[in-house]
């Protein structure tokens, strides 16, 4: 049985879990050959196809991000996708790997930050988290993208506020920076209801003590 044979649409299961079985059949064993056949099909005609291949390799990202970094060029290109499911999940991928091909994507910063701009929640969320991987390992990318990343807390749902805090907070060091952020919570708790405001509080306990 080849590869691409073990993705769900192939196994006929509706269901998530054949894609994360493969993902880490192939990251335990460090299969070049095996995802890269994955990474063949992300461009398949049938969309499902091409769908789960880009959860295998995704997934295979949380795990080893080291081996699906060769492929970051593929993933900005499905950035632009008109599927929806093929950019947030590209922006997925990204974000797993942002840390080690972080120039790679900030020559694309303009896409990224488009995407975030006009794409689906999960696209913002992952496309933020893009940009805090890429500001932790270079301080000319950090000093760029800071302003961004407190722009979109400032304007940042009160629901999703204290979890938005948590993905900024690790790239904050300096002590300018945390007076921003102090300030921009103070600002942001009144609208928080009373179980927020506990849970930005268990945050910034949890990154300060």
């Amino acid at each position: 049985m080849t590869w691409i044979n073990k993705i769900a649409f192939y196994r006929n299961i509706r269901s998530e879990v054949p894609n994360q079985e493969l993902a880490r059949e192939l990251a335990d064993s460090g299969n070049a050959e095996g995802i890269k056949e994955i990474s063949d099909y992300l461009f398949d005609k049938n969309n499902s196809v091409s769908s789960d291949c880009l959860k295998v390799l995704y997934e295979i990202g949380y795990i080893k991000p080291e081996l699906i970094q060769d492929y970051v060029d593929v993933f900005l290109k499905l950035v632009e996708s008109k599927i929806n499911r093929m950019v947030w999940g590209a922006m997925i991928a990204l974000a797993t790997i942002s840390r080690l091909k972080a120039d790679d994507i900030y020559k694309k910063i303009d896409l990224i930050l488009e995407a975030i701009k006009k794409g689906t929640l999960i696209t913002e969320v992952w496309g933020i988290k893009t940009l805090v991987g890429m500001a932790t390992v270079n301080g000319q990318y950090k000093s760029k993208l800071l302003p961004v990343l407190f722009d979109y807390l400032e304007k940042c749902r009160p629901i999703d506020f204290a979890t938005r805090v948590e993905t900024i907070l690790p790239v904050i060091s300096g002590s300018d920076e945390n007076e921003i952020i102090d300030r921009i919570i103070e600002q942001k708790t009144p609208e928080l209801t009373d179980s927020q405001v506990k849970k930005l509080k268990t945050v910034l306990r949890k990154h300060r003590k």
